[in-house]
């Protein structure tokens, strides 16, 4: 595949829609990639850095019950962030992560390299969990490029994409 994100600039250029972000272990590398494509202004409304689980709660909607049974670094968080991303900002599809980039902060259930990514829009949402090998940039990095690859997936309506329910 070519550049993801220039790949996914098509897509919704093609169909006039508009695209946010909600990113937690990437602190906006997900929007750096994204905005690094000339005329990225004509499709990208914008995103949520949200590290802290107050800022998904609060500005995403993420509800305290999914921290409390799946916890932060989930697939339940990953698709809420998604949803309230693309309720909140507007937009026709917006895509999350949320992950453990390290070096530290791993457990036994969930390591280092661990990470969720989920791409809503009105149809639906899609997620998909990825275990990454290396460095805290590799992992952020990865992350970053597997959501891209799942937002494309997910505007052209890929079958590809697990679906789940939104």
């Amino acid at each position: 595949m070519r550049n993801p994100a220039e790949e996914l600039a098509k897509e919704l250029l093609a169909r006039s829609w508009k695209l946010a972000v909600a990113e937690s272990c990437t602190g906006g590398g997900l929007g750096a990639r994204i905005t690094a494509t000339p005329g990225s202004s004509a499709y990208f409304l914008g995103g949520i850095i949200a590290y802290h689980n107050r800022v998904k709660r609060e500005l995403l909607g993420v509800p305290e019950a999914v921290f409390a049974e799946a916890g932060a670094v989930s697939r339940p968080t990953a698709e809420a962030m998604a949803i309230g991303c693309l309720t909140r900002l507007g937009a026709d599809v917006a895509v999350s992560i949320t992950g453990i980039a390290g070096p530290g902060g791993g457990t036994p259930d969930k390591p280092v390299g661990l990470v969720y990514v989920a791409a809503a829009t009105r149809h639906g949402v899609v997620s998909e969990e990825r275990r990454i090998s290396g460095t805290r940039a590799v992992v952020r990095r990865e992350a970053a490029l597997a959501a891209l690859r799942l937002a494309l997936a997910a505007v052209r309506g890929s079958t590809e994409a697990p679906q789940t329910a939104p």
